[in-house]
């Protein structure tokens, strides 16, 4: 009897174990081809956003190209503003239009102010001590109140206009000396230097050595970005098959002592000049270290918390600067009558006896133009990352908590139902609104090249600022032919970031030495 009650207990175990396979198989195989499975909650139909057809295990991988934001737009025309994609084992939302962003960005803010997290935090030396990526609570909202108030406010960036304006002579006098020899220079090269130069000035008063922070910045982005691809993998993600986890903590921890060693070198000065009267600057470094030593803060920082906010810093503004500054220099280059145009603003407000400033720049209005339409057309972050907490209603479709989002700013700025010959680059559809009169406004959400919302880019007073004054300074000094020829190649580089394809090389020709 027992060895009977043993044969049908294993026989239904077994049925149990092939009614589960079968399920989920059927399961897997009908999300696979886009068919939506008919939950139900109460009654109710769970609606969930539309979905290409899929292939088993790879998902929608094989519809993706190189350039990723301009496939996900090319998709979102065929399955709409919202859609739902499975990139292997990793699914996300993609957000495509001004619409549906409002509904992210204003309408559902508090539920999307969450960041997903990616395979690299596994391998990260400082897990729970990011802000970028931080939950929306307590240490995050603390850290957005320093950057607003102090790190990144209007009057810490004016205290380091100098930086700004000795970096822009260093440049133009390296650029004086091509010109002189007739040698073209790699300005993509020289302009990552100068917002990373600026960058590590204003934060740490150091500058960024190529074989130091740089160097080491540049290849935690390289290690951070093959392993979020690993998501794809799903559990066998977190293997390290490839050993990029053990490279990406490798150079975490030689940041980690460069970064400990500016620290204390910090710390000595605080001591030294405690008691004195101070006038002087004080960077971003010395303003955290303030609050990491203050007992009554309003949260108590750990180290790792300053070391965490310097790279993450680095990170988000080692390119992206950078970026738009080479796509502005090559669009203006490739349409004269833009060039022409900015040229002769600069020389009316300006002069050609004194090199522009950044106080130059609330008048140079068509300036301010040329800006917003490269930022427009080319947006340092094609992508804008949201998680919502809860389960929620977005554009008439059911959205689970904890769905990964991806606004694609890229689609969103250049959606032709929301702008006139939307892949075209014209500075004077900005004009009006610069000039006070009826335009883009803050909760106009056909323009967001720095994000929205609670989680919207807090360095984006300092990268406009850098921005404006170093296009007004290359404009207004020199003349610029590419090396390839009368046109720049404008072609697109692969993967998530969109910027050019092919180096920046250009032949300065002096027309004022103003340095």
């Amino acid at each position: 009897m027992a060895a009977f009650t043993d044969s049908i207990s294993l026989y239904s175990m077994c049925c149990l174990l092939l009614l589960f396979i079968c399920t989920t198989l059927f399961t897997f195989t009908a999300k696979s081809l886009g068919f939506s499975i008919p939950f139900t909650n109460s009654g109710s139909k769970i609606r969930a956003p539309p979905s290409p057809p899929a292939l088993p295990i790879i998902g929608h991988l094989h519809l993706l190209g190189s350039v990723i934001p301009k496939c996900f737009q090319n998709l979102a025309r065929l399955h709409g503003p919202l859609m739902q994609l499975r990139l292997g084992a990793s699914t996300s939302l993609i957000v495509s239009n001004a619409q549906v962003a409002k509904e992210i960005y204003k309408t559902h803010d508090l539920n999307f102010c969450y960041r997903p997290q990616f395979g690299s935090s596994d391998y990260y030396q400082y897990k729970g001590s990011h802000f970028i990526t931080a939950p929306y609570g307590p240490f995050w909202r603390f850290m957005k109140k320093l950057c607003v108030t102090q790190l990144l406010s209007p009057s810490q960036i004016g205290r380091f206009t100098h930086i700004r304006q000795q970096e822009i002579k260093s440049l133009l006098g390296s650029l004086l000396l091509c010109s002189s020899e007739g040698r073209s220079c790699d300005l993509s090269f020289k302009l990552t230097a100068l917002t990373n130069n600026i960058l590590c000035r204003m934060a740490m008063s150091t500058t960024c050595d190529d074989e130091e922070i740089h160097g080491l910045v540049r290849e935690f982005l390289e290690l951070g970005a093959k392993l979020s691809m690993g998501e794809v993998l799903g559990p066998l993600g977190k293997l390290d098959l490839f050993g990029y986890g053990k490279k990406l903590a490798k150079t975490v921890g030689k940041f980690d002592r460069i970064v400990e060693t500016i620290m204390k070198e910090h710390e000595e000065k605080h001591d030294h000049m405690k008691g004195s009267e101070g006038g002087e600057r004080k960077d971003m470094m010395d303003i955290l270290l303030e609050v990491y030593r203050d007992p009554n803060a309003e949260v108590k920082l750990k180290r790792n918390d300053v070391k965490a906010f310097f790279l993450e810093i680095l990170l988000a503004g080692t390119d992206t600067s950078s970026v738009a500054l080479q796509w502005a220099i090559a669009e203006i280059i490739n349409h004269p009558e833009v060039l022409k145009k900015l040229r002769a603003e600069i020389d009316s407000i300006v002069g050609t006896s004194r090199l522009v400033t950044e106080s130059d720049v609330p008048d140079l209005m068509y300036l301010q133009a040329v800006v917003k339409e490269v930022l427009r057309l080319h947006p340092p972050a094609p992508f804008a990352l949201r998680q919502s907490a809860q389960d929620c209603n977005v554009n008439g479709y059911d959205v689970k908590g904890e769905s990964r989002t991806l606004l694609n700013v890229y689609a969103i700025m250049r959606d032709p139902q929301a702008w006139v010959n939307p892949e075209e680059f014209i500075p004077e559809r900005f004009l009006d609104e610069i000039n006070g009169g009826n335009g883009i406004g803050s909760q106009d959400f056909r323009y967001i090249p720095f994000g929205s919302g609670r989680r919207g880019c807090p360095g984006a007073s300092l990268a406009l600022s850098v921005i404006h004054i170093t296009i007004a300074a290359l404009i207004q000094c020199f003349d610029w032919k590419s090396k390839n020829g009368d046109k720049v190649d404008v072609e697109e580089g692969s993967g998530f970031s969109v910027g050019l394809a092919k180096p920046l090389v250009c032949y300065p020709m002096t027309r004022l030495n103003l340095v």
